[in-house]
Parts: C-alpha cells; structure tokens; sequence
C-alpha cells in the first residue's frame, strides 16, 4: 500500500473496463472505480496503488448521476454502506438493467478489437445483440440464481464476501437468488457455528433447495433442461441461470451449421462436465449420433456417461482435455481421423479459456466445425484468434446476459475452416 490509499479523489468515469469496473483518470493516472457508471462524477476512495500503473477506489458518493443509475438491487451493496461492507456479486445492481447490457455488448466488442483484431459488426454483418434470457426484464433480473456460496466467520455468521475482500459480510437478503434458495439460505448471526462454506442450491428437479456444508460426501441431485434429465453431484458443477442450460443447448444448436455437420463424423464435447453440451449436440445430429465428451472431473464423467446413455455411439471419457487431445491425436488411425474431420466440436472452457495448446490440438483435428461456448470475452478473442492463426474464422456468435447485475456475460461463437 502506498501513501495515496484513503485519498478521496473527484473523478469523470469514462468507459467500463473487463471486470466490470469504471475507469477514470487522475493526473493522467488510470483509476479503476467501483460503484461507478461511466459518464458519471464520482468522489472515490483510493483502496489500493501498490501498482504505479493504476490506482483503484470506491466511489463513496455521486456528484453527477448517470441517467441510467438506479437504486441498487441490493439494498446492503449500495452506496449508504462503507465500501468495506458492501456484500460482493452485484457489481452492476445500481445500473439500469438494459444499459448493463449495453456495457457488457461494449466490453465483448473491446475484447474482440483489441485481443482478436477483429471489428464484429464488420465479421457478423451486423451488431452483436447482448440477449437476456426468458423471465429476466419482468424480474428486472432478480431471481435466477440457483446456487449461492456463503462463508461463515469465526463467530458463526454465514454471509457472502464483501466486493474484493474475504472478509463475511452479514446480509438479510440475497435477491438474485431464486426463491427457494432465498427462504433456505443460513443467514444471520451465529447461524452456521463450526461451518466454513455453505452452498444453497435448489435443483429443479426438486421442490425446495438443499445445503451443501463444508466437503460433504455429495448427493446426486436432478436437472431438467426441457424434456431431458441431467443427473449431477449437489457440489459439482451446474449453470447457475435457472434457465442458462435451457438458453446454451439452444444456443449451440443454433449455432452448428447443419450444412457442415455430417451424421457419420465424430463429435466432441470439450470440457463436458455432465454431458448438457453433448446432449445439445446428439440431438442435432440424430441417434446415431458417435459423441464423445471430455471432462476432466471423474464425478461429472460417470454422470454424463448415465445423461447420454440414449445415444449407442457416445462416450464419457475422463481426462484433462489437452492430455486427452494430445493422446487422441498420437492414436488415431486414418479412418477415425477423417472422422474427425467430418466431426463438430463443442467446447465449454473454464473462465481462462481453452488456451493455445488446446486451440491448436483441435485445429490439428481439423474439424468442419467449432462451436465454442465461453463466459470470458478477453479469453474466448484471445482463442479465436488463434484459431484464425490456424485456418479457422469466426462466423457467427451470439451473447447472452445470464449473470443479471453482475459483470459476467455468455457468449457462443462458431468457428470454420477459411475457405
């Protein structure tokens, strides 16, 4: 810490940064601010210039609104509350939900300019629409939320994190959780002793929401994604939307380019987890669909191998996704790698994205087709444009708010050969 922080600052906030954070300047330094909407003239607290690069602050108080704050959707994160305690997870809630679409749009658009080198209205033959997802403008995004992690503090207190800090938070209220986990959820003094994490989650293949304390054995809970079931640990992973899986297997449906897909190829589903994004792709492709996904969680790899039992030609194989290309890659004889070639791949990275390594083992597959699912902008352009390094060009790609009044966004992008 240097001898800046504590400061209070008047700033102009001129643009949204990755992350979600405002920027401004100070002196021609660059200051990251929280709380704040750009165009906005904040007062903000300098929290931290360990970097001379940049300085970060809360703002504390508005001295020009912008016309698109609101009250924050979390009465206990706004701006009466010290930054200190204001719970983290909202970062958005004080901006109009449309216009936190509008930013979002402005950040994947930066992202691909400056990452990938690519103008997507130029590539798309038109502006990328950031979409919700059904339910969520009559809710003003409140509500989707199906699973909430809380932490408990020495004193037995279960709450979230304040915004950047672990430090527990004591709330009353979580509102961008569902009901169900809102009525369950421990909150409170003293409402947890000799827990440390507590996941609240409510399945929908179940009435009510379940507790998940600390590393418990876990328990097979159901979910439902249209006529389908899903079987999945209560502690493994799920979408968090209560419709995002329902919104993603459209998604990458409508993405893969039925004139590519042959019938005969050998699909992948990358990073796989239970098999949703293998079940998208089967249903595309028909029943004799030869799927393989991939997942490097044994857990979720025997589940998605019960979730796509339907399919006679698809498989659930365990293993990290590079190791599994690269072994793949060395074995495969000639007829299974024009399979390949005939093939879609679907993939699904965590927040870093697939990476080179990855990037390069799938095109080395030289697959007719990538659909490629991510919840990272920056990540998902640095990919594709390696991709583009290798012979794959972007074609299309959608978006979707399915983090309302956090910073977070989907996006789903299809990738092929140049012609």
């Amino acid at each position: 810490m240097g001898e800046s922080v504590g400061t209070l600052l008047e700033l102009d906030v001129t643009g949204i940064a990755h992350g979600g954070i405002s920027v401004a300047r100070h002196e021609g330094r660059v200051v990251f601010v929280s709380d704040a909407v750009p165009g906005e003239r904040v007062v903000a607290r300098v929290t931290e210039d360990r970097k001379k690069s940049f300085w970060r602050a809360d703002t504390v108080q508005v001295l020009t609104p912008s016309e698109h704050r609101v009250d924050h959707v979390w009465a206990e994160a706004g701006l009466d509350r010290d930054p200190a305690v204001r719970p983290g997870g909202a970062e958005f809630g004080h901006i109009a939900l449309a216009h936190q679409r509008t930013l979002k749009h402005d950040v994947l658009v930066d992202a691909f300019s400056r990452f990938a080198h690519l103008d997507l209205a130029a590539v798309l033959g038109g502006d990328v629409v950031v979409e919700s997802a059904p339910g969520d403008d009559a809710a003003n995004g409140l509500g989707w939320r199906t699973r909430v992690r809380l932490h408990v503090d020495q004193d037995g207190t279960a709450g979230p994190f304040a915004a950047r800090s672990h430090d527990v938070v004591p709330v009353t209220s979580l509102p961008l959780a569902t009901a169900a986990v809102q009525e369950s959820a421990p909150l409170g003094r003293a409402s947890m002793p000799g827990a440390s994490v507590v996941d609240v989650l409510a399945p929908s293949g179940s009435d009510g929401a379940r507790l998940v304390i600390d590393a418990q054995a876990p328990t097979v809970v159901t979910e439902v994604v249209g006529t389908r079931t899903f079987q999945v640990d209560d502690n493994g992973f799920w979408q968090v939307h209560h419709r995002a899986a329902e919104v993603l297997t459209g998604a990458v449906q409508d993405l893969v380019d039925r004139e590519r897909l042959d019938a005969e190829g050998t699909h992948l589903d990358l990073y796989g987890g239970v098999g949703l994004l293998a079940a998208a792709l089967g249903d595309v492709v028909g029943p004799k669909a030869r799927v393989t996904s991939v997942e490097s969680a044994p857990r979720a790899t025997e589940h998605a191998q019960e979730n796509l039992a339907e399919w006679i030609g698809a498989r659930a194989e365990t293993g990290r996704v590079d190791r599994w290309l690269a072994r793949t890659a060395s074995t495969a004889s000639t007829a299974e790698k024009q399979r390949f070639r005939a093939g879609t791949v679907v993939l699904d990275p965590p927040r870093a994205g697939a990476g080179r390594e990855v990037v390069v083992q799938i095109a080395a597959l030289q697959p007719a087709q990538v659909v490629y699912v991510a919840c990272d902008p920056v990540a998902l352009a640095r990919d594709v444009a390696t991709f583009a390094d290798l012979g794959y060009r972007l074609e299309a790609l959608r978006a979707f708010d399915l983090f309302p009044h956090t910073h977070h966004l989907e996006a789903v992008a299809r990738l092929v050969p140049v012609a």
